[in-house]
């Protein structure tokens, strides 16, 4: 992630989530006349429109980031299309998050992290199913439901952002509850992540545990920051949800070559849907109106970081 964002010059992540209503007329236009399973024909709407808005900004971001609900919607043609962006993204040079929030007791966590990290053994041979370079995990059952991540992420160098503190609005209930020693859930947590991934700093400084810190709490990421020097950091909640760059500034650290780095910014709807608040690009052009988006957000994001 780190090498990713320094050869960019950007820490964009694009969240891939879209939604059928949406996408532009043409797109689904098409996507029907081809089509005359419904299930398949929005699948292949979500598809072309993924590809527009990757082949708009991959030479700008380092990441994208895929949310499964969106395509689990659509039933087995939507896991279909979840598995083809990734592939998609990947061939362009893009890290691909499969944002997921999976975790189950360890042998269950284990075959999730088989589907999205690794290999799974089809009668003998070892095959990749989703093959994303990083996914996003709950953390509510403990070790043992993060280990089998963990060992994925070692085994084929991959990576994992474990729920923190999250952007939504009633994150507080549950996450900012005081327990021992008078630390936050999320606090906890965090101390949990550094120690988790303790024995295992790469080059760059970072460990293959990753936390999700929401944009929309900076004195809560400060903290965390603190907590996790050695994490990287997915940030939602900058832009729609109200996160600005001022916000996210604390999730970041300087290394020692002056850069700040360590953490990932997170937009989706205001940039995969860019076209429908700009002046400049209709629909038609939706692709261009995402790029011009990731570049406003670039450019914020770096006067922000100097």
């Amino acid at each position: 992630m780190y090498d990713a964002c320094v050869s960019k010059g950007s820490c964009v992540c694009v969240g891939l989530d879209p939604r059928l209503d949406k996408i532009p007329s043409q797109i689904r236009e098409r996507a029907i006349s081809k089509n005359k399973n419904t299930f398949k024909a929005a699948a292949e709407a979500v598809l072309e429109f993924n590809k527009g808005i990757i082949d708009a900004v991959y030479d700008l971001v380092p990441v994208v980031k895929p949310q499964i609900a969106f395509y689990e919607m659509f039933g087995e043609e939507g896991i279909r299309v979840f598995r083809e962006t990734i592939e998609y993204a990947k061939s362009k040079g893009l890290i691909t998050i499969a944002d997921v929030k999976r975790n189950d007791i360890g042998s269950t966590a284990e075959a999730y992290a088989n589907a999205f990290l690794g290999e799974v053994d089809l009668f003998g041979e070892k095959v990749k199913v989703f093959d994303a370079d990083a996914v996003t995990i709950t953390p509510y059952l403990g070790w043992d439901g993060i280990k089998p991540f963990m060992e994925a992420c070692i085994k084929y160098g991959k990576g994992m952002f474990v729920l923190v503190k999250t952007s939504n609005p009633s994150s507080g209930d549950v996450q900012d509850l005081c327990m021992k020693d008078s630390k936050a859930v999320y606090e906890i947590m965090g101390h949990y992540i550094d120690s988790w991934g303790a024995d295992d700093i790469g080059k760059n400084g970072f460990s293959p545990i990753g936390a999700v810190v929401g944009a929309t709490y900076p004195d809560q990421s400060k903290r965390l920051r603190e907590i996790m020097p050695n994490s990287f950091f997915l940030v939602p909640g900058y832009g729609a949800q109200g996160g600005t760059a001022q916000d996210v500034k604390n999730c970041f650290i300087k290394d020692s070559h002056d850069v700040m780095t360590g953490a990932i910014v997170n937009s989706s709807r205001e940039i995969i849907f860019a076209y429908e608040k700009s002046e400049k690009y209709g629909e038609k052009e939706y692709d261009k109106a995402a790029r011009e988006a990731v570049m406003k957000m670039n450019e914020d994001l770096g006067s922000a970081l100097k």
